[in-house]
């Protein structure tokens, strides 16, 4: 059993868009049994979820669909699954070099050119005061920095610092011609929405839908397992 878990959103495409991501893992992975469970903002919790399978005596492995690890990941699923037996953690998708890639597909859907020296790129993340959560989006800044000619920076929506705002007023002061903000962030919901008022020239949209995010679930849930 895979239990898929999100953070939780209250944004309607973003709740359609996570369900779509578990229906898109067991397509690449025909017969995976799959459940939801949330760390906030929607029921079922990850631990009433992990609780009912340990009382049903079925292993599984839970799968964060976060993007780095903070808190949820470090406290809230791993407390779920202590004690819980045949119930482990996988962790969480990011950083991986198939969410850079489509990360650079959504810069290009809005224009950004990576040659261009003048063109800087904030990486806009959820945030945490987790300080393994922050170098989790500094790796995947510096992978996506490897085919970006600009500076590639990180900016924040909460807890971490800077503000993504801050990010994109600091690449205007060293320099930039064109400043783009790159939503590392899965799907539409309450950071998302924030990000047009960050000042940018542009923001791309959020990585789903991209099957490479559900072959990066299915790595995960395939690590746990082993």
């Amino acid at each position: 059993m895979l239990v898929a878990c999100a953070h939780g959103t209250r944004n309607p495409a973003g709740r359609r868009l996570m369900a779509e991501l578990a229906l898109a893992a067991r397509e690449l992975r025909p017969g995976l049994d799959t459940t939801a469970a949330f760390v906030d903002v929607q029921p079922p919790t990850v631990t009433d979820v992990v609780a009912g399978l340990a009382a049903e005596g079925r292993r599984a492995v839970v799968v964060p669909l976060l993007l780095s690890g903070g808190y949820h990941v470090h406290v809230d699923i791993a407390d779920a699954v202590r004690g819980a037996e045949g119930v482990v953690a996988a962790r969480p998708l990011g950083p991986d070099p198939r969410l850079v890639e489509v990360l650079a597909d959504r810069l290009l859907e809005v224009g950004a050119d990576p040659q261009d020296l003048r063109t800087a790129v904030v990486l806009a993340a959820a945030g945490s005061s987790d300080p393994r959560s922050v170098a989790d989006v500094q790796g995947t800044a510096d992978l996506l920095q490897r085919s970006w000619a600009g500076p590639v920076t990180t900016g924040y929506g909460s807890a971490a610092r800077p503000p993504v705002a801050d990010a994109v007023a600091a690449a205007r002061q060293a320099g930039a011609g064109r400043v783009v903000v790159a939503a590392y962030l899965l799907a539409p919901g309450h950071f998302a929405d924030k990000l047009t008022a960050a000042g940018a020239d542009a923001v791309t949209a959020p990585l789903l839908p991209d099957e490479r995010v559900a072959a990066v679930l299915l790595d995960r849930y395939d690590a746990a397992r082993g």
